[in-house]
């Protein structure tokens, strides 16, 4: 499995495309391997800059993320895309138009693109996301891409991922200032006004800025405000330029590593949730004994609140005896060997 992993690894450092691919869908479907992959993956990668872009429905992120990545091949830079798609709750499949959107950049060897089905995860990421994108960072590429499902306000999970947060925003989509209220204001590094030749678009820049006036962020960066019209590459090239000042301020003020630390405690946070949610779930309860319980709770037998107590108490005791007894076994053979 070693040199397995070994060559894979360096199949996909070389450029490789279908080893890429393949590393991507062995830690979608969270086979075996994945793991291994990610652990010989993970110490090459740390030199990609994330940028997440982020939006409500129909506000042009897939057209303004393909224009985004024209604009840095134009600088001789390699991007890796993700684009992650809505799930179907009842059929569990995903749209990944994506791949459709940006077929253009096909034959282009510096640009990787992966769409991804959020599985019913909420907050507008995949839960594999991370390790993907840490995988197209190993891969090479110089800046990773992620464009979010866009269900408004659980958008606001992109901030635990990406380097930089792109917020992307249209005229004549509802109550604007609500828009920007619901819990987006405090996430966006750039703000982007898309369509800004529709009428309306001063007006929302107008917003923004009040809002600004009303909430100062920890590190005292204003979020600039650029105008698009991603349809014909308008404005494109000044938000390269903006996510490039904001690269500059974190630089400048030692703010990037400060962030990827903040990052990465989420990030752990919710690992260890799901690692012990699933160690829980496969040593204690099976499939048809979670389905009774939920019957109890849904009759009013049980509350969920003594049984939710009960299961994790009985786990923490099962683990501390564990423990106890590894130390004694440890205790009993170093006293026979001496």
């Amino acid at each position: 499995m070693a040199d397995t992993i070994s060559t894979w690894v360096e199949r996909i450092r070389s450029g490789d495309v279908r080893a890429l691919a393949r590393a991507i869908s062995t830690i979608e479907d969270g086979r075996p391997e994945s793991l291994a992959l990610l652990k010989a993956l993970f110490p090459l990668s740390g030199r990609a800059r994330v940028i997440g872009l982020t939006g409500a429905p129909g506000a042009g992120k897939s057209t303004l993320v393909d224009q985004l990545a024209r604009e840095y091949r134009k600088q001789e830079r390699t991007v890796g895309i993700i684009a992650v798609d809505p799930t179907s709750p009842y059929t569990g499949g995903a749209i990944l138009g994506d791949r459709i959107r940006m077929q253009a950049h096909h034959a282009d060897p510096g640009i990787y693109i992966r769409s991804m089905a959020t599985r019913g995860f909420l907050g507008g990421l995949a839960r594999a996301t991370t390790d993907v994108a840490t995988v197209l960072d190993a891969s090479g590429k110089d800046l990773v891409l992620i464009e979010t499902v866009g269900v408004g306000q659980d958008e606001v999970d992109i901030v635990r991922l990406a380097d930089i947060t792109v917020v992307i925003l249209v005229p004549g989509m509802g109550d604007d200032v609500q828009t920007i209220k619901a819990g987006i204001m405090e996430i966006a590094d750039i703000f982007v006004i898309n369509k800004s030749d529709r009428e309306g678009a001063d007006r929302v820049e107008r917003e923004i800025r009040a809002m600004q006036t009303l909430s100062l962020r920890k590190d005292q960066w204003t979020p600039s405000i650029v105008k698009t019209v991603a349809t014909e590459g308008k404005g494109v090239a000044e938000l390269a330029a903006a996510i490039a000042a904001f690269e500059g301020f974190l630089s400048q003020h030692d703010l990037l590593m400060k962030k990827k630390i903040s990052n990465w405690r989420e990030r752990l946070i919710e690992m260890l949730r799901e690692a012990l949610l699933q160690r829980l779930l496969r040593e204690r309860m099976d499939e048809k004994e979670l389905a009774g319980l939920a019957a109890e709770i849904a009759e009013h037998r049980r509350d969920p609140y003594s049984l939710v107590e009960e299961i994790s108490n009985g786990f923490s005791c099962r683990e501390e005896s564990t423990i106890h007894h590894g130390g004694a076994e440890t205790r009993s053979k170093t006293k026979a060997k001496g």
